[in-house]
């Protein structure tokens, strides 16, 4: 306070150079005081990896089946470290961490249940099933909330999908469940049967798909805004900001538009090379996914915005929220697991492509190879092995991102279905999409010469 006083008085007097002193002094000594009193420590070296912005990396358990359990393990294909395990799920300490954090919300999660089951003995089943999802989220761990909301969903909602949901994590949180146990067992084998059927009706939407004419120009349009969208969507996901048409012109054009980010431009640009290679180069070929093809991929992806970072295995420990994903020194190991496990047919032949594909996704962003690009990466992977098997390529929708992040979440606790159900839903939809406007009708049905050469370029044609 005197130095802003000093400071009125002097400019009472109006002279300049004393102000001009004073105002070199306040800021020297701002700099000073922020020196010895930091705002923000920085905890450790991973910080300053400024590129790393994938924030919704998620922890899946051991995957060799679709119906995972706690206790299930992925093993090394070394013969020297067989009794070695890769883990793919939260560690202990974070696993922990969580609880501890949520027990101040028992009490008030205990009274919100009892609550719900009385509201819904009267017959109140939407505040009832307010009140569950109210209790959910101030105690997601607590075993007998989960059995109880399953219940309630499966007896008043006769959603009886979300209900196993709900069953099997009652048996991640406490495996002791006897009832929580009893119920999903009861309720599995209907799950399984109504994901078989719907597996089977996207088998038969592809037929339909296959019997489209390579030489429909609507289809081919179609395709065509598809890739477009998967650009803009995959990219969006993980915070870019450029629209649609920003998006395409810059594929079109290869010029940059001003007053936007060029790291955000040179995105678009990567992510284009990376799915014209995926299309055009990995996809026709009959041999396994190496590595190297993983690296090329993100070579393309990650090489317009880091060159140096680009198709690296990286070399340092990254953090993502609570999450800690395997040490540098690990990476070796889990991705020769990883691969092992994919070009396996033993592992593999008694997935449904869709299955392989979502399982497939979920395993390479646990491992999180590169500082940055992983999740762009993993998508065109997973649509790799989609293709590979006479699919599309599927859009994962920015609007859906929220719901795409919740069902890898929930993956962290062992249940991989609600993810395979997700990819599945996008499967379909995108199916359905092709049909439905490869037979709509235009007032100008003449395909330009320019769409034409752009469709055969970039997009795979299945035949």
């Amino acid at each position: 306070m005197p130095l802003i006083y000093s400071i009125l008085h002097q400019c009472s007097s109006f002279d300049i150079r004393t102000i001009f002193k004073y105002f070199l002094l306040s800021f020297a000594a701002s700099i000073f005081v922020n020196y010895l009193f930091p705002t923000s420590a920085v905890k450790d070296s991973s910080s300053s990896l400024t590129l790393f912005r994938s924030n919704h990396i998620f922890f899946p358990s051991d995957v060799n089946s679709l119906q995972c359990s706690p206790s299930e393990t992925f093993k090394h294909s070394k013969t020297s470290k067989t009794n070695d395990k890769r883990t793919y799920r939260k560690t202990s300490n974070q696993i922990s961490s969580t609880n501890i954090e949520s027990k101040r919300y028992d009490q008030e999660g205990e009274m919100a249940l009892h609550l719900a089951k009385q509201l819904a003995s009267e017959g109140k089943y939407s505040k009832s099933h307010r009140v569950f999802e109210h209790a959910l989220s101030l105690d997601p761990s607590n075993a007998e909330l989960l059995l109880e909301y399953g219940l309630f969903l499966e007896h008043y909602r006769q959603d009886i999908i979300q209900a196993e949901n709900l069953y099997s994590q009652a048996l991640i949180t406490q495996p002791s469940h006897s009832r929580a146990l009893q119920h999903q067992q009861r309720t599995l084998p209907l799950v399984e049967e109504i994901d078989q059927k719907h597996l089977q009706r996207i088998d038969h939407l592809l037929k339909e798909f296959y019997r489209i004419p390579e030489t429909n120009s609507r289809l081919r349009r179609a395709k065509r805004d598809a890739y477009f969208l998967h650009v803009f969507h995959s990219n969006a996901i993980e915070g870019n900001t450029l629209t649609l048409d920003e998006t395409k012109f810059i594929i079109e054009t290869r010029l940059a538009i001003g007053g936007k980010s060029l790291i955000e431009q040179q995105e678009v640009i990567g992510l284009d090379a990376a799915l014209h290679y995926v299309n055009c180069t990995l996809v026709n070929r009959l041999d396994s996914i190496s590595l190297e093809d993983l690296l090329a991929i993100h070579r393309r992806v990650f090489g317009y915005v880091n060159p140096i970072e680009a198709g690296r295995i990286r070399q340092h420990q990254v953090y993502v929220g609570s999450f800690t994903p395997p040490s540098a020194n690990e990476l070796d190991d889990y991705l020769e697991d990883f691969l092992h496990w994919l070009n396996s047919l033993d592992e593999t032949r008694d997935l449904h492509p869709i299955e392989l594909a979502a399982i497939a996704h979920y395993k390479f962003v646990f491992i999180h190879p590169f500082i940055d690009g992983n999740g762009r990466t993993g998508r065109l992977l997973m649509n790799l092995i989609l293709m590979r098997s006479g699919f599309p390529p599927i859009i994962i929708k920015y609007s859906d991102r929220m719901m795409y992040y919740n069902h890898l979440d929930r993956a962290n606790n062992g249940d991989l279905k609600p993810l395979i159900r997700f990819i599945a839903n996008c499967t379909e939809r995108t199916l359905t999409e092709f049909i439905e406007q490869s037979h709509l009708t235009h007032l100008n049905d003449i395909e330009d010469e320019s769409d034409r050469l752009f469709t055969q370029e970039r997009v795979i044609f299945v035949e």
